[in-house]
């Protein structure tokens, strides 16, 4: 009966057989649970929405403004004020003002604040790239740890056969004592590495918890595998900085400040014409409305000085604006460069390791153990071979880790995934 509810439900509900993958397992889960899990981008994203507000409303007109004045409230002196009753007074004028300012001054302010949410985007996107390369870099090394754990607990299993058959040669009288302590000597190494290994794991976790915003021990499940290395074609420098200049988060924060730098210049320039307000004034004597009065009013920008230092504030600021943006590039194109390099090299040991060395070294072992057991070797040139297999190892897990971190770096100067 529960077999056959089973089977209803995955009939009756679409998608209900394919399980996601539990937490940790693979990259993509993490990096799809940061982001809509990590504060620090919730944060980046709702200032971004608060400059996107600002800018729909940077280029509103000033709230007008109503006065309101009693005159001769006395009435030529003949009583006194006894009611301050627009009616009850010899006069009373309203004045209704609204502040323009000159022509262009509006759209200005409206650029600069769309330069100014462009740059809340450009951060958006600057710290999902944070982001995104911490936890590409956890989970590599996550993934490292865990091979490492697995490398020695197989390397102890591995010992404590060598041991028995230490123990084997020792009891017939064909080897020695200190071949059995040597290869528990071994195995005690190896039961100390494997505590840092474990201790190392328990900190990776937690940091890649924190990055998920979850409680510390959180289970994580175990890394399965890593990411494929990108085609070859993708790697083309030519390609990658042109990528790196169109989508670098940096670069794009850079470019909208020059953009708003230029718009601020434009506005300190634009402050040399004068603002104006505008007036209706109607006037009221007794309980009828006699007159209607327009008027204008005009600030005259006399005070040339402060304005000449605002305009020269703005040049140097979009002056600057620009040798930070040049420098920036540069440092990117630098950092792209030792990168691409780097992931070459750390790619082609992965595969002299892999297709050279590890071979060689699990050959010599086999051929060291096949030789003590027929008393050809010493258990030292065992040992040797033993351990030559486990740094073979460790160095391909170590070059893998350099392959990922790599990868990592390149796809965040560049500001999309391989």
């Amino acid at each position: 009966m529960k077999q056959l509810s089973a089977l209803l439900l995955l009939v009756l509900l679409p998608g209900a057989s394919v399980l996601a993958a539990p937490l940790g397992e693979d990259l993509p889960g993490l990096l799809e649970y940061a982001r809509e899990h990590n504060p620090g981008l919730a944060a980046a994203r709702l200032e971004a929405e608060a400059a996107a507000q600002r800018s729909s409303a940077a280029d509103a007109l000033p709230d007008p403004v109503l006065r309101t004045e009693l005159m001769d409230f006395t009435n030529r002196g003949s009583n006194r004020p006894a009611s301050l009753w627009p009616s009850q007074v010899g006069a009373t004028r309203y004045l209704l003002m609204q502040s323009v300012p000159w022509f262009g001054r509006r759209d200005l302010q409206r650029d600069v604040a769309l330069a100014q949410q462009e740059r809340a985007s450009g951060q958006v996107a600057a710290s999902w790239a944070e982001l995104e390369i911490k936890l590409k870099s956890s989970y590599a090394q996550y993934y490292y740890l865990s091979g490492s754990e697995r490398l020695a607990s197989q390397t102890l299993d591995l010992m404590s056969n060598l041991e028995k058959v230490a123990q084997t040669r020792y009891a017939n009288g064909l080897g020695v004592q200190q071949d059995v302590i040597r290869a528990q000597l071994a195995q005690t190494d190896l039961r100390s590495e494997l505590l840092d290994l474990e201790n190392m794991t328990h900190h990776m976790h937690g940091r890649i918890n924190a990055l998920l915003s979850r409680p510390n021990m959180a289970e994580l499940a175990e890394p399965l595998q890593l990411r494929a290395m990108p085609p070859a074609a993708r790697l083309d420098w030519a390609t990658l900085e042109a990528k790196l200049r169109a989508r670098n988060p940096q670069l794009l924060i850079a470019e909208a400040g020059v953009n708003e730098a230029e718009k601020r210049r434009a506005l300190a320039y634009n402050n040399r014409y004068p603002g104006f307000t505008l007036g209706i004034a109607p006037t009221q004597s007794g309980s009828q409305v006699k007159s209607w009065d327009l008027m204008v009013e005009f600030n005259i920008p006399l005070q040339q000085d402060a304005r000449r230092a605002q305009e020269g504030e703005a040049e140097a600021m979009l002056a600057a604006s620009n040798a930070r943006k040049t420098a920036l590039q540069d440092e990117m194109l630098a950092a792209l460069s030792e990168t691409v390099a780097g992931l070459e090299t750390a790619r082609r040991t992965e595969t002299l390791l892999a297709t050279r060395l590890l071979p060689q070294a699990e050959l010599s072992y086999q051929s060291a153990l096949t030789g003590y057991e027929t008393g050809k070797v010493d258990f030292t040139t065992l040992l040797d071979a033993e351990r030559q297999i486990l740094n073979a190892r460790r160095q391909l897990l170590k070059a893998q880790l350099e392959v990922q971190l790599r990868l990592a770096e390149l796809e965040s100067l560049i500001g999309e995934e391989l």
